[in-house]
């Protein structure tokens, strides 16, 4: 028999086991007598009873000296009292809380979980748990199994917690992971490369980063097509630079140099225009219609200048419209992920494919900091593979649990501590904070104050953007609030990401997107390490159709791997890139086929669609195109869109009417 003593208030609780089994417990006073301590008022129930009864102290005396006798703390007076009959006892670590709920659990290495100032045992810890996630709510089983994963691994239930309540918020104990730094490698000087004297003199560049050692290595200046994978920040950009400039310098042709976005592009021209002062720098982004100060940049628009700069849509729109770009020697894509976009995704793989076809001796170069599969891809692109996923600066990643409501007050908290902050390069520490709308942009932005946030997003003005751009790269603002949507946008010094939501607009952000955005934290001219917190609202969701909630959506994005770029078009995406292609093949049948065949999505037989409405003709070995069809493909549309609009002018002659009908269709991308 083994008897455990736990001392409490005026009393102690005795267990009795037998077997390693509880076999009953008693409660007793010490109290002090003439011939020292002794016990009084003793009661004892078995196991199955549930009322105490009054037993005589002897049989308690009887009992502790044919037992092992445990003491769960030191007590002065119940040891003098063992003493004073000769017993001895040892002391036993034992759970509380199982004490309390009259169950006894020896804490030892493998189940000691610390809670508070103490440890209690792991399934106490689970149950504890469990209890707090109560209190939030709606907490999916995915991230509940996490949680539980988590403290299984660290054993504190302290940090787990940190998770999940806001107000007792210590960020050393909400990290998800760590991803390290890259060792520093031994790279080549620029003086000892076969590039041209000028670039040299003019790159401002010494000796090369790690990945375009490898780009190098993999022929970049021979003119071999490459897909370049790799961290933001550990300069892709600089390797379209080299080969570009030097294409252009050995007379084989202009720079194409594409992004994504208007603001991109604009701060690409500014940056190359500063950089190679002795080059024609060009920016091709397209007109806007409203010819007010703010929308009007100045730049040269020229398309014979050694480096364009425009976007993907600028560009295209020159292709179909049968526009001729001169002689291209270099291609560069940006942000090649976009491949992947719903919406863009298929523009960008007729518009690759397109220059291609009138640019065959150019050297094309794709860029990405994420993209799943990149060794498929790079095959489908004709190119060879250039990857490096080492960070150039650690990145810490943190996993916070908060109800909305809670998640402004937080982020205020997080910023204000990140720009308190300097880094070993003399700068503060900046925050961009992602989240799903316009109007939520606003709201977190005046939660941090007048003049040390902004919001930036697609509803601003380009003055109002590139005002924002300016002052975040002075360091006068602590923190930039951005839709998702413009995740591939300006490249702001951040040293710190959030996420306040996972969302773009009603859609979760695919593990490509949030890789992307994630990579926005720490730079190595900037920063001595990124930081990403992410803050996920349990129970929560954008649309009804979502099996999943934001903080099991959290967990896959931080776990999940990405998918191989590998899109299917529909009869939309089809018609658009079929009619756009044959603009830029003059209608040659054959050399069609070969544009369309050497799209990295497939795009579906629609020539019979197309010729069954008169929207082609096929004559001989030529396709010729109707004016609806040089319509749809200088509009950027597909066979859906173009009946929509033949059928909305049947009821309306207004234009903006008709355009309005046809933008309410397409999902908002920055709304909730």
């Amino acid at each position: 028999m083994r008897l455990v003593v736990n001392p409490q208030r005026g009393s102690y609780k005795i267990f009795f086991y037998d077997r390693n089994l509880v076999a009953g417990s008693g409660i007793v006073e010490i109290v002090r007598t003439g011939k020292g301590f002794r016990p009084k008022n003793y009661k004892y129930k078995p196991v199955e009873k549930r009322q105490y009864k009054n037993i005589p102290s002897k049989e308690l005396i009887s009992a502790l000296r044919r037992s092992k006798i445990y003491l769960t703390v030191g007590d002065k007076n119940f040891e003098s009292f063992l003493s004073d009959l000769q017993i001895s006892f040892k002391y036993l670590n034992a759970c509380r809380t199982c004490l309390i709920e009259d169950r006894i659990t020896p804490l030892k290495n493998k189940n000691s979980v610390r809670y508070g100032r103490e440890k209690i045992c792991l399934d106490c810890a689970k149950k504890e748990l469990r209890r707090e996630l109560g209190y939030l709510g709606g907490t999916g089983t995915l991230s509940s199994a996490h949680l539980e994963k988590l403290l299984e691994l660290y054993m504190d239930l302290n940090r787990v917690l940190g998770m999940v309540q806001p107000d007792r918020l210590d960020i050393s104990k909400t990290l998800f992971d760590r991803l390290e730094a890259h060792e520093i490698r031994k790279t080549c000087a620029i003086k000892d490369l076969p590039l041209p004297k000028r670039f040299k003199e003019h790159c401002g560049v010494e000796h090369l980063m790690p990945v375009q050692q490898l780009s190098v290595e993999a022929g970049l200046l021979e003119g071999k097509d490459q897909l370049i994978v790799a961290a933001t920040a550990s300069g892709k950009t600089f390797i379209g630079e080299m080969a570009g400039v030097k294409n252009f310098l050995e007379n084989r042709g202009n720079t194409l140099f594409l992004v994504p976005l208007v603001a991109l592009a604009n701060q690409k021209y500014s940056r190359f225009t500063k950089k190679y002062g002795f080059l024609d720098v060009s920016l091709k982004t397209g007109v806007s219609r409203l010819n007010i100060p703010e929308t009007r940049v100045k730049a040269n628009r020229s398309m014979d200048s050694a480096i364009i700069v425009g976007t993907y849509e600028g560009v295209d729109y020159m292709l179909r419209c049968g526009r001729t770009l001169g002689k291209i020697g270099t291609v560069v894509i940006d942000e090649v992920q976009n491949l992947e976009e719903p919406e863009r995704g298929h523009r960008l793989d007729g518009l690759i494919s397109r220059l291609k076809f009138v640019a065959p001796h150019a050297q094309f170069l794709y860029l990405s900091a994420t993209i799943g599969f990149p060794h498929l891809l790079a095959e489908k692109l004709n190119s060879s593979l250039v990857e490096y996923m080492e960070r150039p600066v650690p990145l810490e990643r943190h996993l916070i649990f908060v109800n909305r409501g809670e998640k402004i007050k937080l982020i205020k908290r997080m910023v204000s501590t990140e720009y308190k902050t300097k880094s070993s390069k003399g700068f503060r520490g900046q925050t961009i904070v992602f989240t799903f709308s316009r109007s939520r942009c606003h709201d977190i932005a005046d939660a941090i104050g007048e003049g040390k946030a902004a919001a930036y997003h697609a509803g601003l003005t380009a003055k109002e953007r590139r005002e924002v751009e300016t002052k975040f790269e002075k360091g006068e603002l602590s923190a930039v609030v951005t839709t998702a949507a413009l995740a591939a946008g300006v490249d702001f010094p951040a040293s710190q990401v959030i996420f306040d939501s996972l969302a773009m607009g009603i859609e979760w952000l695919k593990v490509q997107e949030f890789s992307q955005m994630m990579g926005r934290a720490g730079r190595p001219d900037f920063h001595d390490m990124g930081k990403v917190v992410v803050l996920a609202e349990p129970g929560a969701t954008y649309s009804r159709d979502s099996k999943l909630t934001e903080e099991e959506v959290a967990i896959n994005l931080l776990k999940g791997e990405m998918e191989e770029v590998s899109p299917v078009y529909n009869d939309e995406e089809s018609s658009e890139e079929f009619v756009a292609n044959s603009v830029v093949c003059g209608g040659e049948i054959d050399n069609l086929e070969r544009i369309c065949a050497s799209m990295v999505g497939e795009i579906i037989d629609i020539l019979p669609v197309l010729k069954k409405r008169n929207i082609i003709k096929v004559d001989g070995k030529k396709v010729v195109m109707s004016p609806a069809a040089r319509v749809m493909a200088e509009h950027f549309i597909g066979l859906n869109t173009y009946d929509k609009i033949l059928s909305l002018i049947t009821v309306s002659d207004d234009p903006l009417e008709i355009l309005a009908e046809i933008e309410c269709d397409e999902p908002e991308k920055n709304q909730k």
